[in-house]
């Protein structure tokens, strides 16, 4: 196995990766910024001294770690050891660490219970596979460049630095609650300052709650805060004892969001908010109605056989007028109420017959799966359901590509989703991540099969909130969102998705 001192920028490892920058060095173990040249990315490399004692249960750990799929948790790409080097290579993220953000004091509190949700969800999911952290700090939670929260070192961490333990959960929940505590206050609930924020106060012996150290912080997550990592204040409140527990504690805060997202569980057009398609509905019914008084205004003496002769032409025209406002008013209404795609809210307009209203509904997938019929027939179908859980901090992405074009392999891929039966489709809104440059489609039909679902709606260059919605009435069991080109990411090329909704008309 190299020594650290052999190993110096330039160094190539398995072939592949060029190790470029030494970020950190400490106690043997050393960070490095990589290039992973087969796919022209960057990645974080791990070597080790020849004298570092625990490789082979780093290696180990990083190994296990490479099989977590919530995106949410730092992806490990390799891990290996031999008689000649040892090595870990992971995710390289970009992005500020929660000790960033409290760079000028306290986050609001939203925010900050927001970011330890999100946390709290992912580190479930490690422990679902038996996997723990064990030494969360301010530096292992990150807000991404791309906008997601992101838990740095699951398991890698702790065999690294020789951590273990006999409570794995507990300790992963008091390590959750010391990260709230720290985005609520400022401070850190230990012994001294971690990470450039100060020790937290104390008071009679054990450290103060976040409400007694700042103001404003709401009840309930200075109780969340106190259930999971401050026991001495607890007054028989029973501890927060799992990861799992924090997150079912913290599920109904709000979560950062990737992207401005607003998107109600019906469109607008079925709400009687004062948009201005509502008032273009408004006019375009009454619109027929203020030309129907003149047909009695040339009913008047006549002057004279030329004044007469040109009444009755004026009577001509204007009948002839009225029967067309009123059809023109009539064919616009009726194709509204006939095409629910339609974006002209004449549907919305209140009607005296309550059948005729048209509602639009999101409708809940029934299941999602990753497509990739044009490859190995799978694309990260492990992860689609995040992209139906209605939390917008969750996604699903493609596989990472070479190119834009999806490295020439194929044509397509996508995540398909089933709807449990034949509907028709008003229009699918699907929050793709920020970066410009995806060209998706939207493909409707009832096999699940890629020739017999048709292209229904497409969108070149999409990102953030797209709505895809097909020009004619479109109805099938199966809705496909098809990416034929992905934007890139850290000089990587994936597609991703946040959140799809589905919406489809029905009575109202």
């Amino acid at each position: 196995m190299s020594s650290t001192s052999a190993v110096e920028p330039g160094t190539r490892l398995a072939e592949r990766f060029r190790l470029e920058d030494r970020v950190s060095e400490s106690d043997g173990a050393t960070l490095w910024k990589a290039i992973d040249e087969i796919l022209a990315r960057p990645v974080a490399v791990h070597t080790f001294a020849p004298d570092f004692p625990r490789v082979h249960e780093v290696v180990t750990a990083a190994r296990a770690a490479s099989r977590l799929t919530d995106p949410r948790l730092t992806q490990v790409f390799d891990a290996a050891e031999d008689d000649k080097s040892a090595y870990v290579v992971s995710e390289w993220v970009t992005g500020e660490t929660l000790t960033d953000l409290l760079a000028n004091g306290p986050l609001e509190p939203e925010r900050a219970a927001g970011l330890v949700a999100e946390a709290a969800e992912a580190l479930a999911h490690a422990h679902e596979a038996q996997l723990y952290h064990l030494c969360l700090r301010p530096s292992h939670l990150m807000w991404t460049n791309g906008n997601t929260v992101k838990v740095l070192g699951v398991a890698v961490d702790a065999a690294m630095w020789g951590l273990t333990t006999d409570q794995p959960a507990l300790d992963d929940a008091e390590g959750l609650g010391r990260l709230l505590y720290a985005g609520l206050t400022g401070h850190w609930p230990g012994d001294e300052e971690e990470g450039g924020l100060p020790a937290a106060p104390m008071t009679d012996g054990h450290f103060c709650t976040p409400r007694q150290v700042t103001a404003g912080v709401p009840g309930y997550l200075d109780t969340v805060t106190v259930r999971a990592c401050l026991p001495e204040s607890r007054r028989g409140q029973g501890a927060l004892s799992s990861p799992a527990e924090v997150a079912e504690s913290l599920a109904d805060v709000a979560r950062p969001m990737p992207i401005p997202i607003s998107y109600p569980s019906t469109p607008a057009v079925a709400s009687a908010s004062h948009t201005e398609g509502l008032d273009i509905a408004h006019r375009q019914k009454a619109a027929p109605m203020p030309p129907l008084p003149p047909v009695t205004m040339p009913q008047r003496p006549s002057g004279g056989g030329g004044g007469s002769t040109v009444n009755r032409v004026l009577m001509t025209l204007v009948v002839l007028l009225v029967i067309a406002a009123v059809g023109v008013g009539a064919w616009t209404i009726g194709r509204s109420l006939g095409s629910p795609t339609t974006s002209g809210t004449a549907s919305a307009a209140p009607t005296s017959t309550k059948s005729a209203t048209v509602a639009v509904n999101a409708v809940k997938p029934k299941n999602a799966k990753g497509f990739d019929p044009l490859g190995d027939g799978d694309e990260k179908s492990d992860i689609a359901k995040l992209a139906i859980d209605g939390k917008p901090g969750t996604l699903w992405k493609t596989e990472t590509y070479t190119s834009a074009d999806l490295g020439r392999l194929k044509d397509g891929v996508g995540l398909l989703l089933d709807m449990g039966k034949s509907m028709q489709i008003s229009d699918v809104v699907a929050t793709l991540s920020d970066a410009s440059g995806a060209t998706v489609e939207l493909k409707v039909g009832d096999s699940p099969d890629l020739d017999s679902l048709k292209t229904v709606a497409t969108e070149k260059n999409a990102a953030g909130k797209t709505t895809l919605a097909p020009e004619e009435a479109t109805s099938g069991q199966y809705v496909l969102i098809w990416f034929t080109r992905v934007p890139t990411d850290a000089g990587t090329f994936h597609g991703t998705i946040y959140e799809v909704v589905v919406h489809s008309p029905g009575s109202a």
